[in-house]
């Protein structure tokens, strides 16, 4: 890593280097960061090198054998419901996050939804501009970078999201035509397991299978799904900023390559992938109303020169539209011995302060507590 010629860059007079007019640029283009890989860049622009002092910090962080723990799901339905608790349980309250195996999601489904989010990054750059917008109105959308205006640094990445709000009936056919069928199989599959999930996420918590469905956890989901192009100089830049998430609990299925990093003991751990596998974190608002019995952590993703890493996460959020409500610390969790540590809150509270500030600015949990 040359660390030398990223803080020579980054230390330009601010009359050498105007970053909203480059961020302004990037953004007309529309045809995000694989447009710069397809134009056959040598070095990244500026405004997706990292600041000198987080260049220096990665060469002295230490590296780790340590592996997020992987729960089996198979026998959930019988006699090994307890055991799977118990393990989630454990991963919830120490990593934040697990992988989880024999799921019940057919691996052709899996493997088709990397494909389909592939095929649409991949098509002809005018079929994909027809859904460049940062509108977040808009169920089906496409950019790169939903900060990119206001992050200190943007992320060697492009994100198809789609919304599935209580306010709104998603037609199916609103799905780029490249990957609608992959897309309607894979949250059918995805959005049943969240409810599996989540009864035992209840279970750790010492309540009820049906609690936290029942309070509506699951009620709403976003899909962003992430190309992360390959990168020529991936040591200065990130595919995703460490952050934690603005959900009650993600989904997350990545491919082969690699590039999810999770912040566990003071070090970042390696997420490796697993075939057939997808991956589990608890999310912030899961924290609040376990009144911090579970835990969300930072994670990010490492850019890399081989590429296309591709990743199709499903954040489920709870009620967030035109049917409002509020949430806090679940009270069968609070005592005068344990009391709440977080003022309530509505999700679209937390999403609003989400899309106006930076990624890594990960104040929310603070600004929720008491």
């Amino acid at each position: 890593m040359d660390i030398s010629d990223a803080s020579r860059t980054t230390t330009q007079t601010v009359t050498d280097y105007d970053r909203a007019k480059e961020v302004q640029a990037f953004d007309d283009t529309k045809a995000g960061v694989k447009g710069l890989v397809d134009a056959g860049i040598v070095n990244i622009p500026r405004i997706f090198i990292r600041p000198p002092e987080e260049l220096v910090e990665e060469l002295t962080s230490h590296q780790t054998n340590s592996q997020v723990p992987v729960i089996d799901l198979d026998g959930i339905r019988g006699n090994k419901l307890e055991e799977i608790v118990d393990q989630v349980r454990a991963a919830a309250e120490t990593w934040g996050f697990f992988q989880v195996v024999n799921h019940g999601i057919p691996l052709n489904v899996l493997e088709e939804i990397i494909k389909g989010i592939r095929k649409f990054n991949e098509q002809d750059v005018e079929l994909k501009k027809e859904f460049y917008t940062r509108d977040r109105t808009r169920n089906v959308r496409f950019n790169s970078n939903f900060d990119l205006h206001y992050s200190r640094t943007a992320n060697w990445r492009d994100t198809l999201t789609i919304s599935a709000l209580a306010s709104t009936d998603l037609d199916p056919n609103e799905y780029p035509e490249v990957c609608r069928d992959a897309v309607r199989e894979y949250i059918k599959n995805v959005t049943k397991l969240g409810e599996t999930l989540f009864e035992l996420l209840s279970l750790a918590l010492g309540l009820k299978a049906e609690h936290l469905q029942e309070i509506g956890c699951p009620k709403e989901y976003t899909l962003p799904c992430h190309y992360y192009p390959s990168c020529p100089q991936p040591d200065l830049t990130l595919g995703a900023t460490g952050h934690s998430d603005p959900s009650f609990l993600t989904i997350l299925l990545q491919d082969q390559i690699g590039g999810l990093q999770v912040f566990h003991d003071n070090q970042w751990v390696g997420v490796q992938p697993i075939v057939g596998g997808l991956v589990v974190n608890i999310g912030d608002f899961l924290q609040v109303v376990s009144n911090d019995k579970f835990k969300s952590v930072n994670h990010r993703v490492v850019a890399g020169h081989v590429g296309p890493r591709v990743s199709v996460a499903c954040f489920f959020m709870g009620h967030n539209a035109e049917i409002p409500k509020s949430y806090g610390p679940i009270k069968e969790l609070t005592s005068e011995e344990n009391p709440p540590i977080y003022r309530d809150f509505l999700p679209s509270e937390c999403f609003s302060k989400r899309f106006s500030m930076a990624v890594d600015d990960n104040s929310l949990l603070h600004q929720l507590k008491l």
